[in-house]
């Protein structure tokens, strides 16, 4: 899957993913390869994603909005 996380300031990360764990404002959930089409607004909390080398990362927002659809993964978020 391919993830774009950016901010009004910056791209913060573009890559290949194989998960990605999100705040949503009414639940935590996470989207894997060939996820349904989703669009969601996010809470504060972590970002968590899983590289497809395995690498993890985490980001701290304080909310945003996530679309996902054909496995291209797009947030936007206002800080990190």
């Amino acid at each position: 899957m391919h993830l774009e996380i950016i901010t009004p300031d910056k791209k913060v990360f573009e890559g290949e993913v194989k998960l990605i764990q999100l705040p949503g404002s009414k639940g935590g959930f996470e989207i894997l390869k060939n996820h349904a089409p989703i669009i969601s607004t996010l809470e504060k909390g972590v970002l968590k994603i899983i590289e497809k080398s395995g690498a993890e990362q985490y980001f701290e927002v304080d909310g945003g909005v996530i679309e996902n659809k054909a496995n291209k993964i797009i947030v936007l978020v206002e800080s990190t």
